[in-house]
């Protein structure tokens, strides 16, 4: 969409329709919330995306963020400093006390005696709707045409992009999402930088008062040890429920299904920390899979080919929230002009991948059989 608003003529290519179903940006809701505790850049960066997000709701015509809110759940002495950080970023928020909090959710069992803080501008995007109207979107532009249900089996570094069905596509710049599929069509160096990752998450449905669930915000942190958190049901969506301790590093992608093992644990854990959650109320469990840089745990931003290339490896949620700016920065890049800062680092300041391939070596030389688990849009 952003290479489109910059008059660029764009082919997006992708091994299944779009959206993609086994796509790491595919749910059915995301959070996105500018306050990232202890990390001021980022914090920023989040106040640019939430006003980023309805720029992109009135360019739809489509109302995609329900602003619920985001409750933090903190220490009690970093509360001022975080409520300090979001105001200075002209973002509103209230904080609540251990008795506020204890008063206002008494779902919530927090494992020791915290504070919260509520920023109310955040609140949850509608992935699959935004998906399917994004789609459906670039569909109606005179400048885009698509090569769906066709998967890339190679990249060069000078913009060439290889089809499964025998075909090349020339290109003045490439930009490659590579989600949890796409490390078979980097060289062996590069994909060595990205570690795939397992995520569970439970589907429930509310329960006690629907009016009680239909005020509460998203909650990014609970607090907990294994780094839990909440997505609250919204339009019709499920109750989302997970933490970071479901998230493990796997050498490869499998079934989507929850092993028994952690939908176990993950409903101890819930058990623990929401009153009245059981097992029951589960209707169901699903493993995603992302890629994070080897390095430094987050997402990667590697050109190649002099800038031909740009491969953007995602990681987690993190790089749905901040999608907008994202997705401006990478237009720009391939429109060859430099990006206005975002605050989040690997964006703004992007590896020369052509330092890991050896001389002559291609980004991607798979075979259909490799590839043909997916390539992201390219």
């Amino acid at each position: 969409m952003e290479c489109v608003a910059a008059g660029l003529p764009v082919t997006v290519v992708d091994q299944a329709p779009i959206p993609h179903p086994q796509a790491a940006s595919n749910d059915r809701h995301r959070v996105v919330r500018a306050l990232h505790p202890r990390d001021a850049a980022l914090t920023r960066a989040g106040s640019r995306a939430l006003r980023a997000w309805r720029a992109l709701e009135r360019r739809l015509r489509l109302r995609l963020l329900v602003a619920v809110g985001a409750l933090h759940v903190l220490p009690p002495d970093e509360v001022p400093w975080h409520l300090e950080l979001l105001g200075a970023g002209g973002m509103p928020a209230e904080a609540l006390t251990p008795e506020q909090l204890a008063d206002r959710y008494p779902m919530l069992r927090l494992p020791q005696r915290h504070a919260a803080i509520l920023e109310a501008a955040a609140g949850v995007v509608l992935a699959d709707l935004l998906l399917s109207r994004l789609g459906q979107w670039l569909g109606e532009q005179p400048g885009v045409r698509f090569r769906l249900g066709t998967p890339v089996t190679a990249i060069d570094p000078a913009g060439l992009v290889h089809l499964a069905d025998g075909t090349s596509l020339g290109a003045r710049r490439v930009v490659v999402a590579t989600g949890p599929f796409t490390r078979d069509l980097l060289a062996p160096a590069l994909a060595r930088r990205l570690t795939l990752y397992r995520q569970s998450t439970l589907y429930c449905r509310p329960w006690g008062s629907l009016h009680a669930w239909s005020a509460t915000p998203a909650m990014p942190t609970l607090g907990s040890a294994q780094g839990a958190w909440l997505v609250p049901p919204v339009n019709g969506t499920p109750l989302r429920l997970s933490a970071h301790g479901a998230c493990r590093e796997v050498g490869t992608m499998s079934s989507d299904e929850t092993p028994p093992f952690w939908k176990e644990r993950l409903c101890e854990l819930f058990a623990s920390l929401l009153a009245g959650f059981h097992p029951g109320v589960v209707a169901g469990a699903r493993d995603g899979y992302y890629l994070a840089d080897a390095l430094h745990g987050g997402p990667l931003l590697l050109t190649l080919g002099a800038g031909t290339v740009w491969c953007y490896a995602a990681c987690g949620g993190s790089s749905f929230k901040f999608a907008p700016l994202i997705a401006a920065a990478l237009a720009r890049r391939a429109a060859g002009s430099e990006p206005e800062p975002t605050g989040i680092d690997a964006v703004d300041d992007p590896e020369a991948g052509d330092d890991l391939v050896l001389a002559g070596h291609p980004i991607g030389r798979g075979s259909h059989e490799t590839a043909g688990t997916g390539s992201r849009p390219a």
